[in-house]
């Protein structure tokens, strides 16, 4: 198996042909579709234990929504995106559970900690009415779908794991279906809190920074299981990885001969590289300087797809 680093079915196909070098990877199926400039959709289904052994992720569908400057958004941008997100977790919900089925949404994570808040943030924004069914019908529109909602905790502040809390909330309240609401890690500094993926597989929290806890799934839990994951760190051979492509990117566009680079080598590259990638010296942050900017518009457009959804 590979140390992948990364949560993301998509990479981990993409790490997997590289390495192998393969065009394809019999019994995985990829659909992309470019919605916009700014937004592209691409679905992998994995269908065969040999897939699901090559890139280590279960059988099932995964969908990865990327969104190119995020961080500037706009209302409407983030109207935009909420609304794919949406369509494509109903999708997913459709083939689970009926419409007026209960769901319980999982916010995973600690609001204390800015790249790790997104699951407990988006918690605050869900629409909840299986209170209001229970307790209050006539002032529920008929036909509206129970929904719960939870933000655990993480294991360093509660002592319990995040899966032990989930089954007594499952056995009491008897939801039938969960959506699961977490970090990831991505071995691309340029998807950090601007990509999206869902999956019906489940999850295991922590395993892309290798703190794996106990899985998340319909195995553990007796109900299916919906992840919504998105990236907000990398490790720093990611970031190591990529300014290097960056740098040699910038070379080439510069050195139309070899006297170019024959100049470089003799020079002192550090301000070179210092240049080509923006940062300082001993710089080893790995979350963008923009990381709470960029949580409050995923925390949007996450809450809103699913309110939009169930």
């Amino acid at each position: 198996m590979y140390n992948f680093r990364t949560d993301l079915a998509s990479e981990r196909r993409d790490i997997y042909q590289k390495a192998n070098k393969l065009n394809e990877i019999q019994g995985l199926e990829t659909i992309n579709e470019q919605i916009d400039e700014n937004i592209n959709v691409e679905k992998v289904r994995i269908t065969n234990k040999e897939a699901e052994q090559a890139i280590g992720k279960p059988m099932g569908n995964y969908i990865t929504i990327d969104m190119k400057n995020l961080k500037i958004a706009t209302e409407d941008q983030i109207q935009k995106a909420s609304e794919i997100v949406s369509a494509e977790l109903k999708n997913l919900i459709g083939k689970h559970v009926q419409s007026q089925e209960e769901i319980l949404v999982v916010g995973l994570g600690n609001v204390y900690v800015t790249p790790d808040s997104l699951g407990p943030k988006v918690i605050n924004e869900i629409d909840v009415t299986r209170h209001l069914i229970n307790y209050l019908p006539q002032y529920v529109e008929e036909g509206t779908r129970p929904v719960c909602a939870v933000a655990p905790g993480v294991l360093g502040t509660t002592g319990i794991e995040t899966m032990e809390i989930l089954k007594g909330i499952v056995d009491n309240t008897k939801p039938k279906l969960i959506i699961v609401i977490d970090a990831l890690a991505s071995r691309s500094i340029s998807r950090i809190s601007s990509t999206i993926q869902i999956s019906d597989t489940g999850i295991v929290p922590g395993a892309g920074v290798g703190n794996k806890r106990k899985e998340i799934s319909e195995q553990t839990l007796g109900i299916p299981v919906i992840a919504m994951g998105i990236p907000t760190v990398v490790d720093l051979a990611t970031i190591v990885s990529d300014g290097i492509d960056i740098f040699i990117g910038k070379l080439q566009d510069e050195a139309n001969s070899n006297e170019y680079l024959n100049k470089l080598k003799e020079e002192d590259s550090y301000e070179k590289v210092k240049e080509a990638l923006n940062v300082g010296e001993y710089n080893m942050i790995v979350t963008p300087k923009e990381i709470d900017d960029l949580i409050e518009n995923m925390k949007d457009i996450v809450a809103r797809g699913i309110n939009f959804a169930v």
